[in-house]
């Protein structure tokens, strides 16, 4: 009976054929194999089986011995049943004792799309139940499982003798030649409704030579990205705490949340027990880590937690909280991110149309020797807003925002200030091209500070409470001539030309006005057509000044030119502006701009601020790399003749007759190198930095990775030379071995 399509359904141990032969039977066509491949790629089917459902069957040939109660089927058979598929060169189906045997090219596709390999099989229960000789499967990402034989339980469980798993590609020329890596296990457990695969008396062999030997192994079948288990430990050497071991455990509690316990073991310190715990909410999420140790003979540890959760479509709130006893332990232990200087904020934020609110609170936590506790302020409370308006009648748009705070201190100014910025701007065209913008601005703020005569003002007064305000007016123009130059690409020319007009500011050093928002001061191009360079409201600029600028661009193709070059002038000296930074007199430094990108194997950002007098540089800095992925050298360089950390670090009177403290005036001047390859699998990357100040270096690195399919080898080397709380340095050596879809070795730094 040929292309004939047989219904079979096992019910009271009865099977029911229905044959359908002749034409009907020649015009009904098996699957396709495009149906079947959206099988087995298709989502995973948790609907149970039932084992009473139909098996489908197609075809060349069926042949039914009714004295014998056998059903055969040859050539190109397949078989369906609960989206569970059998293709084999030969089915036959023993009707009194419901067993089906397969044989020749046997393949079973999993709802799930697991896909099985077997010279021959012996099923019953619906599938559910069976053997199979010489199985292999195919697994999510690229896992691949194969043993001598199989048996399946209750098709819940698969029983495995003398398996083997991997997820390397096997060796196109040589098929036998062993895996990078494999897993073989005298027996093992496929735990289908588990999603778990378990091993017993388990090697692990790199390039066929048995490296571990393991009684028991278990890991999550490639298909779940969480299960609990042990995760593959971690270990290194460190200068700090030498030799550590960690083994972490995972504790998968439920869908929406997972604790990680990690205790480590080192040789050169104590012991540390660290938990990380993961929670997701409806409206949220949650993320809680920390750590316990004994080191340097004492007992330490950190918490760090964070949590954001929706109240509505408007509100959020949430909170960050970070806190250590040392640096010394944040940095022994490698905790990433570590600073020496932790915050902690909560918080209460709104979005609206053009609209941003919120208020917070801050605690800062030092923890270097050098950094005063009682200095670090507390920010009780702190609140921000933003409005954005619509263009109105007149084509500009409203801006308004406050910055609103309390800042407290043990040792030092304590501040209340309620201040803001109110922006008009009007932007518009000229006939010739011309883009013009008039900006209308205000700044405004009221104060209230105690200790105004310590850190970080050193007002010549205890207390003060005082009344500010400055409005500024400003034209902008900018004229772009473009040039469309054929294969020559395009060129852009504009001349930039900007005029402000405020009451003069004055000098603040001495004044008893409070700074909290405005000590970070570095004049470069980015602020060089900037109403006030200063950040924040505490400090600005003052008086009649002008900004031009020349902005040329030209790009070819991938090449592109980007350029800047600008100069400040001012008719009133500002006093508030600090010496050498490049706007302390009538006509300032000269600052440029450059981004270079002639190709992808070439990129160049620059940029300098240069004293028109005598040429000194007091600001330089370039990022930049060369090559192609075979070798890309890098370079990064900073200079900068005065460091403004320290601007206001001192009091005036204690320190030079300039007011100045000695150390703003010590340049800044680094310089980093790097290089990168790529070749295959293998990646390679370095860098060195040194202070060219001190002409000391300051830390240098490595990394080394290779990666295939199925392995991740990593290899960190880090040098700090720098001291951290007279430590003198540290040497970190982290090595990472990935078995992909099992586990990792060594630290992830």
């Amino acid at each position: 009976m040929d292309r004939a399509r047989i219904v079979f359904a096992w019910l009271d141990r009865r099977l029911i054929a229905v044959a359908m032969v002749g034409a009907v039977a020649l015009a009904l066509p098996r699957p396709a194999a495009a149906q079947l491949g959206s099988v087995v790629g298709g989502s995973k089917n948790t609907t149970p089986m039932d084992r009473n459902q139909p098996v489908a069957f197609t075809a060349d040939n069926f042949e039914y011995d009714r004295t014998a109660g056998i059903v055969t089927a040859s050539g190109h058979v397949e078989a369906w049943q609960n989206d569970h598929v059998l293709r084999a060169d030969k089915i036959t189906f023993d009707r009194n004792t419901n067993v089906a045997a397969a044989t020749g090219n046997v393949v079973m596709v999993e709802p799930d799309g697991q896909v099985l390999f077997a010279d021959y099989a012996e099923l019953t229960q619906g599938m559910r139940e069976g053997v199979l000789k010489d199985m292999r499967a195919l697994l999510a990402e690229n896992g691949k499982l194969a043993a001598n034989g199989a048996r399946r339980v209750d098709g819940k469980v698969n029983e495995l003798t003398h398996a083997v798993y991997t997820t390397c590609d096997l060796c196109k020329t040589d098929p036998t030649k062993p895996p990078l890596w494999q897993i073989r296990a005298l027996t093992a457990t496929q735990d289908l409704e588990n999603h778990q695969i378990e091993y017993r008396d388990a090697t692990i062999d790199m390039l066929g030579v048995p490296v571990a030997f393991l009684p028991y192994l278990s890991h999550p079948d490639p298909s779940v990205r969480r299960a609990s288990g042990f995760l593959v430990p971690s270990f290194g050497q460190s200068s700090h705490i030498g030799a550590f071991l960690a083994t972490p455990y995972f504790w998968a509690i439920d869908p929406n949340q997972d604790v990680t316990i990690t205790p480590e073991v080192t040789t050169g310190s104590g012991e540390e027990l660290a938990a990380e715990y993961r929670r997701r909410f409806n409206n949220g999420v949650l993320h809680v880590e920390g750590a316990t140790a004994i080191d340097q003979g004492k007992p330490q540890g950190y918490v760090f937690a964070k949590g954001t959760f929706n109240y509505d479509d408007t509100w959020r709130y949430g909170f960050n909280i970070n806190r250590a006893s040392s640096t010394d332990y944040l940095r022994d232990f490698r905790v990433q991110n570590y600073s020496s200087v932790l915050s902690s904020t909560g918080f209460i934020e709104g979005f609206g149309v053009g609209s941003y609110t919120k208020l917070d609170a801050i605690a800062y936590q030092g923890l270097a020797t050098s950094i005063t506790q009682s200095k670090l302020p507390y920010v009780l409370p702190r609140y921000e807003y933003s409005f954005f308006s619509e263009p109105d009648p007149l084509g500009g748009r409203l801006r308004f925002d406050t910055t609103d705070f309390n800042v407290i201190r043990e040792q030092g100014t304590n501040t209340q200030r309620a201040g803001g910025s109110l922006d008009w701007q009007r932007p518009f065209s000229g006939d010739l091209g011309e883009q013009y913008k008039i900006t209308l601005h205000a700044d405004m703020a009221a104060y209230q500070a105690t200790s105004l005569d310590q850190q970080p003002t050193y007002g010549n007064s205890g207390n003060v409470t005082t009344v500010r305000a400055q409005p500024t007016i400003a034209a902008e123009m900018r004229w772009p001539f473009m040039r469309d130059a054929g294969s020559m690409g395009t060129q852009i020319l504009e001349p930039i030309v900007q005029v402000i007009g405020a009451p003069n500011a004055g000098s603040f050093f001495g004044r008893n006005i409070p700074n909290e928002d405005s000590m970070d001061f570095e004049f470069t191009d980015a602020n060089l057509f900037s109403l006030n360079r200063f950040p924040g409201i505490d400090r600005f600029e003052g008086g009649l000044r002008a900004n031009a600028g020349l902005h040329a661009a030209w790009t070819v193709g991938t090449t592109n030119i980007d350029t800047l070059i600008g100069q400040s002038y001012r008719e009133h000296l500002d006093k508030s502006l600090p010496l050498k930074s490049g706007l302390d007199r009538h006509v300032s430094d000269v600052v440029a701009r450059a981004t270079i990108t002639p190709a992808t194997w070439f990129d160049l950002t620059t940029r300098t601020r240069v004293d028109p007098r005598n040429g000194n540089i007091g600001f330089a800095e370039a990022v930049g790399s060369a090559g192609v992925p075979l070798f890309r050298p890098s370079v990064g360089f900073l200079y900068s003749s005065t460091n403004p950390y320290f601007l206001f670090d001192q009091n005036p009177t204690s320190v030079l007759p300039t007011g100045y403290p000695a150390s703003y005036f010590v340049p800044r001047d680094e310089l980093t190198l790097g290089a990168s390859t790529t070749y295959g699998k293998y990646k390679l990357a370095g860098y060195v930095r040194r202070d060219l100040t001190v002409s000391k270096l300051v830390g240098i690195g490595a990394h080394g990775t290779y990666e295939d399919e199925c392995f991740i080898f990593d290899v960190n080397f880090s040098r700090r030379y720098t001291s951290i709380d007279n430590d003198h340095g540290s040497t970190t050596i982290l090595f990472q071995i990935t078995l992909k879809t099992v586990g990792q070795f060594g630290f992830h730094g």
